[in-house]
């Protein structure tokens, strides 16, 4: 508008089928002006980073491509929505990979050879196939974020993994754990811990080993209490649980000076469906859980804006259907 305006240009003379033609601004741009070398210096990093980044995407793929095996050179992966079942073992190879995100795929188990990886720092294989971890990824040490949600199926994870010391974020929501793997609890850098749709009866008296959790995302599971111990997590900033079940806690969480926000959703009875009573797990529940996690996402991206802290337990009525 602003450019328009300067020169006296009509703004329909920017608008290609009701959006704004950038091409023809930036062809009317002086050479040299500030805005034009911005934009320039952005368009060039963008390649640069191109050229490092593999992306794959959609269904009519089930295997990756043979031309990838021959750029090593890559630092990400970003493979989403195929029908890709497996990782090849020759993934060792990317020894510059710092992101392998393989949401949305078909995948039913990583290769020992991930352990090779030792630059990576982000794995995102959430909404899988996966019933198992291999030990090996322990051996990514600089790993920082871990998302493992939405399998449906792992019930565990290898003890291997308490050699990740630099995690900051997991998040194994929507799977079937009963407790708290030991391997998180000695990962002493996590921050950010969603554990929210399992099968978790109690947390561990020992909680408290998480010096930095600031986030624990536990609803949709089959809590009857909260440990006092929680009490003793002095950056926790935020607590998120459900369920009717869960009848003791410590009345010190709902107190404002801790600067807690406690959160408690109502699952609606009706609609919550245990994954031990059905035989075989649908695209359905899937989608739903898919759904669900970024609705929630997005509600506590939310809270985590607001200034205010409340000083009761706030009940809210989640309820999704697909």
């Amino acid at each position: 508008m602003l450019e328009c305006r300067r020169k006296g240009i009509p703004q329909a003379a920017y608008l290609n089928n009701g959006f704004i033609d950038a091409n023809r601004i930036l062809d009317k741009l002086e050479k040299n002006s500030p805005l034009a070398t911005k934009i320039a210096l952005l368009n060039e990093t963008e390649k640069k980073r191109n050229k490092f980044v593999f992306q794959l995407s959609g269904e009519q793929w089930t295997e990756f491509p043979d031309s990838l095996k021959e750029q090593t050179h890559l630092q990400e992966w970003h493979i989403n929505n195929t029908m890709i079942s497996t990782i090849p073992a020759y993934i060792a190879l990317f020894q510059e990979l710092r992101i392998l995100e393989l949401s949305s795929n078909q995948i039913t188990d990583l290769p020992a050879e991930i352990g090779s990886l030792k630059k990576l720092k982000e794995l995102n294989v959430s909404f899988n196939r996966l019933k198992s971890i291999p030990p090996e990824l322990g051996d990514c040490e600089n790993l920082e974020k871990l998302d493992l949600s939405g399998n449906l199926e792992l019930m565990e994870l290898p003890f291997e993994l308490s050699n990740l010391k630099q995690v900051t974020f997991v998040d194994v929501s929507a799977n079937k754990f009963v407790s708290i793997p030991i391997c998180v609890l000695r990962m002493s850098s996590l921050q950010w811990l969603d554990l929210s749709s399992n099968n978790l009866r109690d947390l561990p008296q020992d909680i408290d080993r998480l010096e930095e959790l600031q986030t624990l995302l536990l609803q949709k599971n089959k809590l009857t209490y909260l440990p006092h111990a929680l009490l003793n997590l002095s950056k926790l900033s935020l607590l998120v649980v459900s369920g009717d079940s869960l009848t003791q806690m410590p009345t010190a969480i709902c107190d404002s000076s801790r600067g807690i926000k406690f959160i408690s959703l109502k699952d609606k009875p009706l609609e919550t469906t245990s994954f031990q009573e059905i035989e075989e797990i649908t695209e359905s529940d899937r989608d739903r859980e898919l759904f669900e996690k970024e609705f929630m996402k997005a509600y506590i991206t939310d809270l985590k804006e607001r200034e205010t802290v409340p000083c009761y337990t706030t009940k809210v009525s989640l309820s999704v259907q697909i």
